[in-house]
């Protein structure tokens, strides 16, 4: 579907991405009297926020308001919306068989080198 149809763009949820996410989400209701900002348009922004590094101010004004984005996402993570979200997703896609353990893995390791280890020039060096 061309994105000029439904509006989305590059890099944002699509329709099939939203309707597996959708129903992991907290329920949409209202903290105070207005309606609440749409969970699609919200989440969009904050994975424009995450995708770009900009910060919170920059975000385009079509993902809402900076202090409601920006809450939304400080309120998910204290409880545990993305962890819960993440975990339910690669358990479905387990099931189906599309996930392969053995290929599929994150490395945090840091190891830092030396500064000479760098090419840095070295005081006394021969030819130095």
């Amino acid at each position: 579907m061309s994105p000029h149809v439904t509006g989305m763009r590059r890099f944002e949820l699509t329709d099939a991405q939203w309707e597996q996410i959708a129903p992991l989400l907290p329920p949409q209701k209202p903290r105070t009297g207005r309606p609440a900002e749409d969970h699609r348009k919200v989440l969009n922004g904050m994975l424009w926020i995450l995708r770009t590094g900009a910060p919170w101010e920059d975000l385009p004004a079509r993902y809402g308001a900076v202090g409601t984005v920006s809450s939304r996402f400080y309120r998910w993570r204290k409880a545990g919306v993305f962890d819960r979200v993440l975990q339910r997703l690669q358990a479905q896609a387990d099931a189906r068989g599309d996930l392969d353990w053995d290929l599929h893995f994150v490395d945090a390791t840091v190891v830092r080198a030396h500064q000479h280890a760098a090419g840095a020039r070295r005081s006394g060096a021969i030819g130095g």
